[in-house]
């Protein structure tokens, strides 16, 4: 892990860490977690530009939509890259649960639409950072250290997303949506789940 980037807040902002289980099972599913992995990148770029595109009077929200679709979509490549390096297909694979249970809590109307939308984008992206984090030390040099290089901006994203939040509406409800959110999310991440992806539960035997 790069000596100048804490990660202490994306930990603490967390529900739970993720499961030795999950760990065991992703190791040894690679090519999968690389596929999936790639399909993360392009919806986080998609949802940036969906951002961008909906609210066009909110200055800081588009500036900060805009680096992110950018780095998003560079990762993307980087994903790519790397998979056709190693011999492995872009097939198409089922999403996980995961970001879809946490956007049917969202809220119909805004302004609490967005300011739901930037909280379940900040956990998804905190989530990415703490896994990558856990996979590096596990995976191979080559992987190791492009994992360990996505830390910076993913971390950056989950600040972006909250604080974003935070300037739409009073602390208290932000964090009470906050709250429901987490408690959602920690259940999607240590429940079983049918199948390993990047936001997957622990996988069922």
């Amino acid at each position: 892990m790069p000596a100048n980037v804490d990660l202490t807040p994306v930990f603490d902002f967390l529900p739970c860490r993720t499961p030795d289980n999950w760990l065991a099972v992703a190791v040894e599913s690679l090519p999968l977690l690389m596929i999936d992995h790639a399909n993360c990148e392009k919806k986080a770029a998609a949802t940036a530009m969906s951002l961008m595109h909906r609210y066009t009077d909110n200055t800081p929200l588009l500036n900060k939509m805009s680096r992110l679709a950018r780095e998003e979509l560079r990762h993307f490549e980087q994903v790519l890259k790397l998979m056709s390096q190693r011999g492995i297909a872009y097939e198409s694979v089922t999403a996980s649960r995961y970001a879809q249970a946490l956007r049917e809590k969202v809220r119909k109307k805004d302004p609490h639409k967005l300011v739901d939308t930037l909280i379940v984008g900040a956990l998804i992206g905190a989530r990415s950072c703490e896994r990558f984090a856990a996979l590096a030390p596990l995976v191979d040099e080559e992987l190791r250290d492009f994992y360990t290089s996505l830390l910076r901006s993913e971390s950056r994203h989950f600040y972006d997303y909250i604080s974003l939040a935070k300037g739409l509406e009073c602390a208290s409800v932000v964090d009470e949506r906050l709250a429901l959110f987490r408690s959602i999310e920690k259940d999607l991440i240590e429940s079983r789940d049918t199948e390993v992806r990047f936001h997957s539960g622990v996988p069922s035997p």
